[in-house]
């Protein structure tokens, strides 16, 4: 198993997603702790790889065989020190979704297979060393959550899995021209980014493959002004799914800018760099602004996103080593908190059936667990000391001065504004007077607790001791500044 551990892990959910489909139907049971098992694998294994990574050590795990001699595609995987964090935190953020998705009543059978084989698309993404081999999982993820979203979601179900689907397909077509394209312009052919990161390609062809990658990258992200579709797709989409679109989904996007885009075209991306900070402030304090205008609970968390995952792209567009590493941690701990919070917006749906945050009042006297459950969530994500969103944060904006000081101090809006939209949800929720519509809702119970409690030891070690997740990643993503000319 050693020897293929990647394979494993990337296919142990689609397994259990098989195992699923020769379950009864009616036999509920049985098919929620086969999904629950497969996830879990999927997480040992995980761990098993993180036990037996060495972060000096590149690219590790590696499995290639030829797939498709007739254009030299290799099915080919391997992780390092950007890909194997985000492998963890999908395997974590995937265990969780699926025990926050034992509220689910029907079409179950349909609903765990498409669940698990969303996992296979997402831990492949992560994985794959082949654009053609990376293609494929992109586009296996778009399918299980259309499904997801189209059949399971709210009042407006169709309409949001479908402009999920045709945004990010739109971008996809455009990072497949630039994959052809780079292809084509490589001597000999080959889809192995092992192999393309070590040729160096013209200026001219690197400017017009990266904005071709740019394209399906920023919407999956989202970047501003491509991210109409994200609010709709969360607040439709049933929450466990809310959760791993924020928690894991968004970061494929950030993830492709420092695999690919970045290592293949190092001038371009150069080139490209004050227009990535400029779209990465105006996303910064757009989403922030857009956070605090919202009265749907699911909404606000979903905005605040567009905000968050613009401090990711701006440690992207400073060419340093803290900002680099800044945005790698961004990308994790935002799956942790925004995960949290979307988990938490769910037990109160399921409860009271809406969203309105002016509905509410008083909750913290009826629902005290839940209340301080709600401000860890909620001081974790406008960036309190001590908590993991202050670090990665804090590291992006070190990174950023160093490159232009103009950058640092209007993203600094955006956590001024989430401080505000953050603490208006609190006093809206949770205090004020009682609202005895809500007199009779019970308090979070303990199978809820356990979906948040993993996040929440997450969320306070890396804010007390940074550097545990810190070593990981650092070798990786400073051998990447060192390869695109970047700033120590």
């Amino acid at each position: 198993m050693t020897s293929h551990l990647l394979s494993w892990i990337a296919f142990m959910p689609l397994l259990g997603g098989l195992v699923v489909l020769f379950t009864p139907k009616d036999n509920a049971k049985a098919i929620r702790t086969i999904a629950v098992i497969t996830t879990l694998l999927a997480g040992l294994l995980s761990l098993k790889a993180l036990m037996g990574f060495n972060p000096a050590s590149g690219i590790q795990f590696i499995e290639k065989v030829m797939w498709i001699p007739q254009f030299n595609a290799h099915y080919s995987l391997g992780v390092d020190g950007i890909s194997l964090p985000m492998v963890l935190l999908t395997t974590l953020i995937s265990i969780l979704a699926c025990l926050a998705s034992f509220g689910i009543k029907e079409r179950i059978k349909e609903y765990f297979f498409l669940f698990l084989f969303l996992e296979t698309g997402m831990l492949g993404t992560f994985m794959s060393l082949d654009l053609f081999l990376f293609y494929v999982f992109w586009e296996i993820v778009l399918v299980p959550m259309y499904f997801l979203i189209g059949i399971w979601g709210g009042a407006r179900k169709e309409y949001a899995a479908i402009k999920f689907f045709l945004y990010t397909l739109f971008g996809s077509l455009f990072m497949l021209l630039g994959i052809l394209a780079l292809y084509f312009h490589s001597t000999p052919h080959t889809f192995d980014w092992v192999e393309l990161s070590k040729m160096h390609f013209a200026v001219r062809f690197q400017k017009f493959a990266f904005l071709a990658f740019f394209l399906g990258f920023a919407i999956k992200v989202p970047i501003f002004p491509f991210h109409t579709w994200l609010p709709d797709a969360h607040v439709e989409a049933p929450t466990p799914i809310s959760v791993i679109l924020a928690g894991v989904l968004l970061k494929m996007g950030t993830y492709g800018f420092f695999r690919f885009s970045y290592p293949l075209f190092p001038d371009a991306a150069h080139w490209f760099q004050p227009y990535m900070g400029i779209l990465a402030v105006i996303g910064i304090v757009y989403g922030g602004f857009v956070a605090l205008a919202q009265t749907d609970f699911k909404k606000m968390v979903a905005y605040s996103s567009v905000s968050h995952m613009g401090f990711v792209l701006l440690g992207l567009a400073a060419f340093t080593a803290n900002g680099f590493n800044g945005a790698m941690l961004q990308m994790f701990t935002h799956g942790t908190i925004t995960g949290g919070l979307f988990l938490l917006v769910g037990v109160l749906y399921d409860r009271a059936h809406t969203r309105d945050m002016n509905a509410f009042g008083g909750l913290s006297a009826q629902m005290p667990a839940y209340g301080g459950f709600l401000i860890f969530f909620s001081m974790a994500s406008l960036g309190l000391p001590g908590l993991s969103g202050f670090i990665s944060e804090f590291l992006v904006l070190l990174g950023v001065f160093q490159y232009k000081k103009l950058f640092a101090v209007l993203s600094c809006i955006g956590i001024i504004l989430a401080a505000a939209y953050l603490l208006y949800m609190i006093r809206k929720v949770l205090l004020g007077p009682k609202n005895e519509k809500w007199s009779k809702l019970t308090d979070i119970n303990a199978f809820e607790v356990v979906t948040l409690v993993p996040l929440m030891l997450l969320i306070v070690s890396i804010g007390l001791y940074p550097k545990m997740i810190l070593n990981l990643m650092s070798p990786t993503v400073e051998a990447l500044l060192v390869q695109v000319g970047g700033k120590f």
